[in-house]
């Protein structure tokens, strides 16, 4: 999962509290999220022996964890502007017996300086922090500027239609969640609040809109936990 969080324009690094705690924090939602990596690996397992996979928002490594093991030829680039959280990344990686195949990247996408030859590129709960729509369609744009012909981008976020009922009680379902996950009320009533303010919290139609903007072709909708949804979309294939 991500390791930024909230503002306008760029997203601003996670300290070194939050990251020490974020994998315990989330442990509990670890189905959730099992779920959606079970789905990524099916999805990228056509990729070329020696695919390039570019970790958006890397975090602690999430997403990493879930593939390297599985595909050992693969190159993975972590990007995240939270020198903490990729500390935490880097440590994995390395006691997972694969920092070898990484590149770990402090900042943001537009300082990396790589070719733009991704296979494919994960962006799992980190677009919904650029609050502006220009923003959160620029990231999206250059994530697809750095990828193969064809390339694929898995992206999740946490997405709702507020102004609708539907939407209203999906919130609710997913405030539950987080209680019984361990979150005290003080810590609820903040992310009701962020949901309104901090988060982009947009309808699922709007974020399919903006992939398309920035020139992903093919998306769909592969996976839907409450609030969190995921999709695979592909860059245009030159013709």
């Amino acid at each position: 999962m991500s390791g930024t969080a909230g503002g306008v324009g760029e997203p601003v690094a996670f300290d070194a509290e939050h990251a020490a705690r974020y994998d315990e924090r989330f442990a509990a939602l670890a189905p959730i999220t099992q779920a959606l990596h079970l789905l990524i690996r099916s999805l990228l397992a056509d990729l070329p022996a020696r695919a390039r996979i570019l970790c958006v928002g890397a975090g602690t490594g999430a997403e990493m964890m879930a593939l390297a093991p599985l595909f050992p030829s693969w190159h993975f680039t972590a990007v995240d502007p939270s020198a903490p959280m990729l500390a935490v990344c880097r440590r994995k990686a390395e006691d997972a017996g694969f920092a070898s195949r990484c590149t770990f990247h402090e900042g943001y996408l537009d300082s990396l300086s790589t070719p733009a030859d991704f296979d494919a590129a994960t962006c799992v709960l980190v677009s919904q922090f650029l609050l502006e729509r220009n923003a959160r369609v620029g990231l999206f744009r250059q994530i697809a500027s750095r990828l193969r012909p064809g390339g694929w981008l898995i992206n999740a976020d946490l997405s709702a239609d507020l102004d609708a009922e539907r939407g209203v009680a999906l919130i609710e379902q997913w405030i539950g969640l987080m209680r019984a996950s361990g979150l005290g009320d003080a810590e609820l009533q903040r992310l009701r609040t962020a949901y309104r303010r901090d988060v982009a919290v947009v309808a699922p139609a709007q974020i399919e809109s903006m992939l398309a903007e920035a020139g992903f072709r093919h998306t769909i909708p592969i996976h839907q936990a409450l609030l969190i949804h995921a999709w695979a979309s592909r860059t245009l294939v030159s013709p």
